[in-house]
């Protein structure tokens, strides 16, 4: 039987090609008018996931 991909988690995390699981820095979304222009620098873009969770997210996103 096929695995499932759950959805989730596929809109909010992504594979490389390596294997290691990426997710976008949380924090970006409002309430940016009193955040210094530094602080929005660096919490845009992408950061590879650690820790336990990610031996989470391989059942999560099987392929």
């Amino acid at each position: 039987m096929k695995m499932k991909t759950h959805k989730g988690a596929s809109k909010r995390f992504t594979k490389t090609g390596s294997g290691k699981i990426i997710h976008h820095k949380a924090g970006k979304r409002h309430l940016l008018s009193h955040k210094k222009r530094d602080r929005k620098r660096r919490l845009s873009g992408t950061a590879v996931v650690t820790g336990r969770a990610t031996a989470i997210l391989q059942q999560l996103l099987p392929r």
